[in-house]
């Protein structure tokens, strides 16, 4: 054996696609989720027949598959009909009723949005979509600044299913009752995946992503174990491509144990180090939202303005949904005896993901 054998050429890469490796990407089959599938499925069925379908809200912890599944659903009715017109929108980066409007202009090719309102658009929508079916899927609805939109659609648009995709149940609860009424969706839970099931998902994907030979047995079993108890699938992802970067800028043919032991502790230094650039009034809000996980903001907010606290409510509400949109904590609307409300978690920094 020779001295170089074990060490990566220029130009070779441990890689085979690194996309098999996005939180977006959609592999051709999607274990473990056929039962989820088949239920969206049969709401969007009785569009074939040019009959308005059924609405659905799906919810689930996240990580658990449920914007691949769907989006999976969503290609194959592309694959099968042009009669019907699948539209996917993300309401994290979509999260007002007229963005909403403008995106779906832009999936159906209508470019002249320009100084055009709301009422503008779903006139052109309407008339648009209206010559056909369509399904139209709103991922992260709990991200969203209002629901007028789906007032427009449940209204005007004469054959439609409507998928909602929430990691909270609750959501549905805070709903305007006339939206609710008219909605009447079904409720579709998608479970934590098991042990088993992690192993596999993360098998499929480093078929997909990787060399063959790169991934030795024992650091694929850390990756699942680790990957388990961040009972997040999307930590695996990360561990899986993070780890190989660490190999290949160590110029080795294969992964080992240490690759992964540091591109674990590069994951929990990423999130200290993000803790510790917040500034200090944020950091402040964090501090009071671990003292009160699982309490009414407006609760953390008396507490935010007895401790010293300057920031008007709305401020405070801002601030808030930064800390949330950065994965610091997380926001779940209910409806109590109180009325609506929202309530704050405080996240485990050591399950704390990482973008890539």
């Amino acid at each position: 054996m020779g001295v170089w054998d074990d060490v990566l050429r220029e130009n070779e890469s441990l890689f085979r696609d690194s996309v098999a490796l996005s939180y977006d990407y959609i592999p051709k089959l999607v274990p473990f989720r056929e039962l989820e599938q088949k239920r969206v499925a049969a709401c969007i069925k009785p569009l074939f027949s040019r009959t308005s379908g059924r609405n659905i809200l799906v919810y689930g912890l996240p990580g658990v598959g449920k914007t691949v599944a769907i989006r999976h659903v969503l290609e194959e009715i592309e694959d099968h009909t042009e009669d019907i017109v699948p539209l996917y929108i993300n309401c994290w980066k979509k999260n007002t009723s007229y963005k909403i409007l403008l995106e779906i202009c832009d999936l159906i090719g209508y470019k002249l949005t320009h100084n055009k309102n709301t009422q503008d658009l779903f006139g052109i929508i309407k008339e648009r979509l209206n010559k056909y079916s369509v399904v139209f899927c709103f991922d992260e609805v709990d991200k969203l600044e209002d629901t007028d939109f789906l007032y427009f659609i449940l209204e005007d648009i004469y054959r439609a299913s409507i998928v909602l995709i929430t990691n909270y149940k609750s959501w549905l609860a805070a709903l305007d009752e006339r939206i609710k009424s008219r909605l009447t969706p079904e409720l579709l839970e998608f479970r934590p995946y098991n042990d088993h099931e992690v192993a596999e998902i993360l098998k499929q994907r480093l078929q997909y992503a990787f060399v063959p030979g790169v991934w030795p047995d024992d650091a694929f079993a850390l990756v699942v174990r680790h990957t388990t108890d961040y009972e997040d699938v999307r930590a695996g992802l990360y561990l899986l491509k993070e780890t190989t970067i660490l190999a290949e800028e160590a110029g080795a043919k294969k992964v080992t144990r240490d690759h992964v032991d540091k591109a674990v502790a590069k994951m929990q230094e990423f999130t200290i180090k993000q803790t510790q650039e917040l500034e200090d009034d944020a950091r402040f809000i964090l501090a009071l939202v671990k003292e009160n996980s699982g309490k009414r903001i407006g609760d953390v907010f008396a507490q935010y303005q007895e401790k010293g606290g300057m920031r008007s409510y709305k401020s405070f509400q801002r601030k808030i949904q930064s800390l949330a949109d950065a994965q610091f904590i997380d926001v779940e609307k209910v409806t109590d005896a109180k009325g609506n409300t929202t309530i704050l978690m405080h996240k485990d920094s050591t399950k704390k993901l990482t973008d890539f």
